[in-house]
């Protein structure tokens, strides 16, 4: 799936079922739910989870907590666009 594939699946009413949970937690997140975006990641430790955790936090402005994520996913906080970085997170785990 390429970018441009996954921005076309929001017009759905659901995630693909073949989704990673990355994947899934961003495309709710495209889709403008940031509680569900939240719920897919926030009981996940693992780094990948942590870093969009990171993101869900730095785009509702919580910027100590995003930190926090960020430190856990072992990198720091991209001087980037939440868009830029919505489109990062999408291209990395595709």
């Amino acid at each position: 799936m390429t970018l441009a594939e996954f921005r076309d699946s929001l017009k759905l009413d659901r995630p693909k079922p073949n989704l990673s949970v990355p994947l899934k937690a961003l495309w709710y997140d495209g889709k403008g739910e940031w509680n569900n975006a939240h719920n897919e990641v926030d009981h996940l430790s693992d780094i990948s989870s942590s870093r969009i955790h990171a993101y869900l936090h730095r785009k509702e402005g919580d910027i100590w907590n995003a930190d926090y994520w960020y430190r856990k996913a072992k990198e720091t906080r991209p001087n980037v666009s939440l868009e830029e970085e919505w489109e990062m997170l999408v291209t990395r785990f595709l």
